[in-house]
């Protein structure tokens, strides 16, 4: 290495990974600056400053010590800078090479790295003509690493071990080498009313005012106040819908940990990309639930259906986005007044007035006692004689009569055994080919049109081999029927809940020159594979 030239106004730069910390001690920052001072000490000059960035990769500059000592260097407060070996300067070999060869340059910059001989004082020397080859492979390093660290996360998330450095609210890390989640008694309650509270009807708004006039923690505030420790940023105390919305989304709560939901773009590009589903890593059974399946499909029912809009107070009608008009097919509006009763309105009547659609009126009263009184009657039917409202249901769910069913079932078996014959004749075809008996052409003819029966008899079969898969289910769907009957029958009043789980929609017609409506009530548990008629269960006409 060059001594011809003096060393005057030094800055010795220091960077250390997280992935350099785990690989050696001499990769140490206190390494590095007693390697950096020694040589300073016996080579003449004068250490202006230390610039350390210790933790961060060397993939791009966004570091903070590095752009401290670039923007040193720019205003002359100090005029040569001096790191262990390139790769600690960086592991970006563009970006490196343009500091080295033309911005270190432009503002008379010495640039020296001790372990790899290079000084930028001394351009014709080997190391400097190698530089570029030691660029490229201290990012070559850097690419590997990387690649290796990505394929230990994935194969630890396939083998079950919880990788996120925090845990979802309601759980806490366990002791275990896996990481097992466990659950947090106190937020793991709270967890349960906001689910509660869902199903109650609340919408995220109102269920974050509940929870916040309670003066309950919020995650934030939770895991603070655990950890003992004052919350780093600026972070509100208060619950918010988003908050409420992740939580009644999160399936972690059903006992499964989801990861591998997102990536960096590259080693270089440390940009946060989503994941595709279909790569995501999930583990059933990781840890014990907070929430059960059941309730868990119930909220997501309520979003998938979810068509209502909360008042005022953020709670959501029991029947709103429920209310069908049959003429323009849009939803009937809740309109209140403060000397009316609260009445359902055609949106299109109130929109766009009489020309385009009738209103529809009804009154919030009427309505509701309207269906409350037919889900009473259905399940006053269950009650009575359990066991005839299971055959009711199974004698209207199926128009098919039972002979049909023998039908399907002795077409099937003959489907199955021609398939097993199409086989066997070309198998046969094949052999006499072999054998020198059949001709090429002749082969060619009878396999197209054996393919061709072939496919057929598959579409055919898999018809019926579906609607005989309807029918084995037909017993535990009547039992479904029961169970929310008998669930709901001894309610006296509506609820959001209620409405949710067991009605798709409702029509209201508009009234007749007798001053009479017809209004049809689609029952959701009857909507897969159920006859039109038995769907409607009951049309009532009022006043």
């Amino acid at each position: 290495m060059s001594k011809q030239i003096q060393l005057n106004k030094i800055g010795i730069y220091m960077r250390l990974s997280r992935d350099d910390e785990k690989a050696s001690e001499s990769m140490s920052i206190e390494h590095q600056r007693i390697i950096l001072k020694k040589y300073v000490e016996d080579n003449g000059g004068t250490i202006v400053d230390e610039y350390v960035d210790d933790g961060y990769s060397g993939t791009n500059f966004d570091r903070p010590g590095v752009q401290r000592l670039l923007s040193d260097a720019q205003t002359g407060k100090i005029d040569t800078i001096v790191v262990k070996d390139l790769s600690r300067f960086g592991r970006n070999y563009i970006q490196v090479g343009q500091y080295i060869d033309y911005i270190f340059p432009a503002y008379g910059i010495r640039f020296i790295a001790l372990n790899d001989n290079v000084d930028t004082a001394d351009r014709g020397s080997t190391a400097m003509d190698m530089m570029p080859i030691m660029n490229v492979f201290n990012e070559w390093h850097a690419a590997n690493t990387s690649k290796k660290i990505r394929a230990v996360f994935e194969a630890s998330q396939r083998a079950g071990k919880y990788t996120n450095w925090n845990y979802p609210y309601g759980y806490k890390a366990g002791n275990d080498d896996k990481r097992t989640a466990v659950i947090d008694d106190e937020a793991a309650n709270v967890v349960r009313r906001i689910y509660d509270l869902r199903l109650q009807g609340n919408s995220a708004r109102a269920i974050a005012r509940i929870l916040t006039s309670e003066g309950i923690p919020n995650p934030a505030a939770h895991y603070t106040r655990l950890d003992g420790k004052k919350w780093e940023r600026n972070c509100s105390p208060f619950w918010v819908p988003r908050t409420v919305r992740w939580i009644l989304s999160n399936p972690t709560y059903l006992g499964s940990t989801t990861q591998h939901k997102t990536t960096r773009v590259s080693y270089k590009n440390h940009r946060i990309v989503n994941v595709p589903e279909s790569e995501w890593i999930v583990t059933e059974g990781a840890h014990e639930p907070i929430i059960s399946k059941e309730i868990w499909d119930k909220v997501q029912a309520t979003y998938a259906s979810e068509r209502g809009r909360s008042d005022k107070t953020g709670r959501v009608h029991s029947l709103s986005g429920l209310v069908v008009c049959p003429d323009c097919g849009k939803k009937l509006k809740l309109k209140t007044a403060k000397d009316a009763h609260a009445c359902f309105v055609c949106r299109t009547y109130v929109d766009l007035g009489k020309r385009y659609c009738s209103s529809h009126h009804i009154t919030e009263d009427t309505l509701e006692r309207l269906v409350l009184n037919d889900i009473q009657s259905l399940a006053s039917t269950v009650k009575i004689d359990e066991g005839k409202a299971k055959e009711r249901f199974l004698r209207e769910r199926s128009k098919r009569s039972e002979v049909n069913k023998d039908s399907d079932e002795k077409q099937l078996k003959a489907y199955q055994n021609r398939l097993a014959e199409l086989d066997r004749l070309l198998q046969s075809a094949f052999e006499e080919k072999v054998l020198g008996n059949l001709p090429e052409s002749v082969l060619k003819s009878l396999c197209e049109k054996y393919q061709s029966e072939r496919e057929t008899i598959m579409a055919a079969k898999g018809e019926i081999e579906e609607r005989l898969s309807e029918r084995s289910k037909d017993d535990e769907d009547a039992e479904e029927y029961v169970r929310r009957l008998k669930r709901y029958g001894a309610c006296e009043s509506l609820t959001r809940e209620m409405c949710m789980e067991l009605i798709d929609y409702i029509t209201v017609g508009e009234k007749n020159e007798t001053g009479e409506r017809e209004v049809h009530i689609y029952y959701k548990f009857l909507a897969d594979g159920s006859s039109e008629e038995f769907r409607k269960n009951k049309i009532k006409t009022v006043p």
